[in-house]
C-alpha cells in the first residue's frame, strides 16, 4: 500500500512536470521560425525538424498552430514508427480543460470520422491487392511494347505515328496514376518498398522526380484549395481562382492579364503547356537545385530508353518532336482529370475546418463506371482519396457508403456528378 502510494506520488510529480498549454498559446506558434503542432493532445515543437521531414518542410508547416491528428493519421502508414521521430520533439500536452480540437471544431464530427477510419481499417480497406497493381503495371508495359511493335512493323507513316503518339500518351497517363498510388504509400505495407517502386514508375516510366512530386502533392492534400498552402491553386499572374481572389485583385487594381477572358485563354495555356513546359522546367531545375541525384538518374534512364527505342525510326529531331507531342496529349488528359474534382469547388484562404469538412469543401466525385475508373485512375473517387490518401484505390467504392452516411448525418455536402458535367464545370 505504502509503496503503491509512493509510486502514485512519484508519477503525479512527473505528470506535474509536463508543461501544459492552451490553444491560445499554441496558435501563436505558426510562424516560419516557430512551429508547434498537436497530435492526440500532445504538443510538439517541429521548428528545427521540419526541414528533415520526408514529405517536405512545407506540408508540416501548414499544420503549425493546429491539431494535426487527422492529417498525421492520413499520411503515415505506420504511425507507431513515426512516433519514434516525434518523441524527442515533445514539449508538453494540452491543458486538461482544453478541448481536443482547436477553433471550435465540432468534436462529435471529428470523433465520428475517426471511428469511420477505424471501421475502414477493421474492414481491411487499407490492404492492397497485389494482383490489381501487377495487372495495372503490366497493361502500361504492354502499351509501351505495342507502340514499339507498331512502328517496327508498319513504319513511320503519319497514321502510324499518330496512333503511336496516342498509345504512348495513354501509357504515360496511366503510369502517372500508378506512380500516384506508390507515392501515397498505398500499395506495400513497408514505406521503403513504396518509395523504391515509386522512383521506378515516376522516374523510369515517366522521366520525372519522386521527391519533387512528394513535396508538391502532399501540400495539396494537407490543405486543398487553400491559397498560399496548396501549390495547385497558386496560379497568380495567370489565372485568378475562387470567389475572394478576383475581388481582391479588383480592389488592388492588379491587371497582369485580362482575367475576364481567362475562361478563353485557359485552353491555350493550361492544358497544352502544363506538362511539356511548366512541369518539365520545374522538375529538372528542382532535381538539380536540391541535388536529388537518385531521381535524376531514374529520369535519365527513361530518356535513354526512349531515345534508344525511337531514334532508329525517327532520328533525333523526330524523336524529340514525337515526345513533345506525347507530352502535349498527356497534359490535356492530366489537366481535365485533376481539375474537374477541385477547380469547381471552394477555393479560399485558410478557414481551419476539421479534416472531413475541409476535404469535402475542396473535392467532388465523378460517377463510377469501368471507363471512368480507368480513365481517371480512380480519381473519380476524389473525396474518398482525399480523406484516406493511403487507402488502395480499388477499395474506394467500399468505403464510399460510409463516407456518404457520415456527411449526411452532419449536413456536409457530398457532391458527385457525371464526367461530362465535371468538364463543363471547369470552364465555369
Amino acid at each position: 500500500m505504502g509503496k503503491g502510494g509512493e509510486k502514485s506520488e512519484e508519477s503525479g510529480e512527473c505528470k506535474a512536470q509536463i508543461p501544459l498549454y492552451t490553444w491560445e498559446e499554441i496558435q501563436k506558434h505558426n510562424l516560419r521560425t516557430d512551429k508547434w503542432l498537436v497530435i492526440e493532445r500532445k504538443v510538439y515543437n517541429v521548428t528545427q525538424w521540419a526541414h528533415r521531414h520526408p514529405g517536405g518542410h512545407r506540408v508540416i508547416s501548414h499544420c503549425a498552430g493546429e491539431d494535426a491528428t487527422d492529417a498525421f493519421q492520413a499520411f503515415h502508414i505506420n504511425p507507431t514508427l513515426v512516433q519514434k521521430f516525434l518523441k524527442p520533439l515533445l514539449i508538453g500536452e494540452l491543458a486538461p480543460g482544453e478541448p481536443s480540437q482547436d477553433r471550435d471544431k465540432n468534436p462529435q464530427l471529428v470523433e465520428d470520422f475517426r471511428t469511420l477510419r477505424k471501421t475502414a481499417e477493421d474492414m481491411n480497406l487499407f490492404r492492397a491487392s497485389p494482383l490489381f497493381f501487377s495487372l495495372y503495371l503490366a497493361h502500361i508495359i504492354a502499351l509501351e511494347a505495342l507502340a514499339w511493335l507498331m512502328v517496327s512493323y508498319f513504319g513511320t507513316g503519319w497514321i502510324t505515328t499518330l496512333l503511336l503518339a496516342f498509345i504512348l500518351a495513354t501509357s504515360q497517363a496511366q503510369a502517372g496514376w500508378l506512380q500516384h498510388d506508390f507515392g501515397h504509400l498505398s500499395v506495400f505495407k513497408k514505406s521503403s518498398w513504396n518509395h523504391l517502386v515509386h522512383k521506378f514508375v515516376i522516374g523510369h516510366l515517366k522521366g520525372a522526380s519522386a521527391n519533387w512530386w512528394n513535396h508538391r502533392h502532399f501540400q495539396h492534400h494537407a490543405k486543398p484549395n487553400i491559397f498560399k498552402k496548396d501549390p495547385d491553386v497558386n496560379m497568380l499572374h495567370v489565372f485568378v481562382l475562387g470567389d475572394t481572389q478576383p475581388v481582391e485583385y479588383g480592389k488592388k487594381k492588379l491587371k497582369y492579364l485580362p482575367y475576364n477572358h481567362q475562361h478563353e485563354y485557359f485552353f491555350f495555356i493550361f492544358p497544352p503547356l502544363l506538362i511539356p513546359v511548366y512541369f518539365q522546367i520545374q522538375i529538372i531545375s528542382t532535381m538539380i537545385k536540391r541535388r536529388f541525384w537518385a531521381d535524376l538518374a531514374w529520369a535519365f534512364s527513361y530518356y535513354m530508353r526512349y531515345f534508344i527505342t525511337y531514334i532508329p525510326f525517327y532520328g533525333v529531331l523526330g524523336s524529340l518532336s514525337l515526345l513533345t507531342f506525347v507530352r502535349f496529349l498527356e497534359s490535356h488528359w492530366f489537366v481535365w482529370v485533376t481539375q474537374m474534382n477541385h477547380i469547381p469547388m471552394e477555393i479560399d484562404s485558410e478557414k481551419h475546418k476539421d479534416w472531413l469538412s475541409s476535404q469535402l469543401a475542396a473535392t467532388c466525385n465523378i460517377e463510377q463506371s469501368f471507363f471512368n475508373d480507368w480513365f481517371t485512375g480512380h480519381l473519380n473517387f476524389q473525396i474518398e482519396h482525399h480523406l484516406f490518401p493511403t487507402m488502395p484505390r480499388h477499395n474506394f467504392w467500399k468505403v464510399k457508403p460510409l463516407v456518404k452516411s457520415l456527411c449526411a448525418k452532419y449536413g456536409v455536402q457530398y457532391e458527385e456528378k457525371p464526367l461530362g458535367k465535371a468538364f463543363v464545370d471547369i470552364v465555369g
